[in-house]
């Protein structure tokens, strides 16, 4: 496991369930890149964090054992036999992905049951975003051809887009999940030409969680979301103590896991002037639907999340402490 993901394990263990996972990161997608095999055909070769997997043939029986790979599986028109439960959150009722099945079996939430994985006689396991070790890849790997965990060429955890093209390979729905990128893109697009304020601004995107604050580093999956729409990461990331709350000090200040209303009682908070002038958007607390969006930063969810946010992101960058700032969601 690289050192950069490392952090980011640790917080899903300490937030029990929060799992704002996501993989909103780099563009390491391309049409040629999709285009490399013809769409349907079989066999294919999936690269990812260990290794190489065959998928002989399309498969009929695919185990969903990522944090966020359901949504990419049904957003290419397959449903899952079982999946992994998301923790935390009532993702069943998850508002972006209301029209597909809700009653999928589940295989596990924070771990894994890999007697139920096999019992659900799979034909294809998909983990691209698993944050699996060695030995329950090769556990997973043992009942069916498994892809794994994916990771960009920096060594972080793969992007949405990556995601997005590898599960498309993998189920023989290449056309399917390119057309699918670009209407995402399209709609990332025509957020940041509505708001070219966005462009170059500073944004601190930051975690609270059991009263710290937690400033996501450049390339995280949660702040890459933000940085899609054109702000920039502070120089200055990671865990803050109580006197260094001025790192939040920024443009713009985004937060994650807290509403309004809980950090007003924060004397110290409330006195930033990115508060006072009401720069600072609020995505809510965890197992709310918009930070667990952002944790599944799919095709589904990805358009909902800027539905839900842009207004108040828009708000909070006009520079102007008369705007109202509102609510997200």
């Amino acid at each position: 496991m690289s050192a950069r993901r490392r952090p980011f394990v640790l917080s899903l263990v300490a937030l029990a369930g929060t799992l704002s996972l996501a993989a909103c990161g780099s563009d390491g997608s391309t049409d040629e890149a999709s285009a490399s095999t013809a769409d349907g055909s079989f066999p294919v070769t999936i690269e990812h964090a260990y290794g190489s997997t065959t998928v002989e043939q399309a498969p009929s029986r695919i185990v969903t054992v990522g944090f966020n790979d359901l949504d990419f599986v049904l957003a290419l028109g397959e449903t899952p036999v079982a999946t992994r439960a998301y923790s935390g959150y009532a993702y069943k009722d998850r508002p972006w992905a209301t029209q597909y099945a809700h009653d999928i079996p589940e295989v596990g939430e924070m771990e894994l049951q890999y007697e139920k994985i096999a019992q659900a006689n799979p034909d294809l396991i998909v983990g691209t975003y698993s944050l699996t070790e060695q030995s329950g890849y090769d556990t997973l790997a043992a009942l069916a051809p498994t892809i794994g965990d994916l990771q960009s060429a920096g060594g972080g955890s793969g992007s949405w887009k990556d995601q997005l093209e590898t599960i498309g390979r993998a189920l023989g729905k290449e056309g399917e999940a390119t057309e699918l990128r670009r209407s995402v893109e399209a709609d990332f697009d025509d957020a940041k030409a509505a708001n070219p304020q966005f462009q170059g601004r500073t944004a601190a995107v930051a975690m609270y969680m059991d009263g710290d604050f937690y400033i996501f580093e450049a390339g995280d999956p949660r702040g890459d979301f933000f940085t899609n729409l054109g702000f920039t990461t502070p120089a200055q990331t990671g865990s803050i103590s109580p006197e260094q709350l001025n790192l939040l000090d920024q443009d713009t200040l985004i937060v994650l896991g807290a509403t309004k209303e809980k950090l007003a009682t924060d004397p110290a908070f409330a006195q930033l002037r990115v508060v006072q002038e009401d720069r600072t958007v609020y995505l809510g607390d965890f197992g709310t639907d918009v930070p667990a969006a952002l944790g599944f930063a799919s095709p589904l969810s990805l358009p909902y999340l800027l539905d839900a946010t842009v207004p108040a992101l828009a708000a909070a960058s006009d520079d102007d402490p008369a705007t109202t700032v509102p609510a997200v969601g």
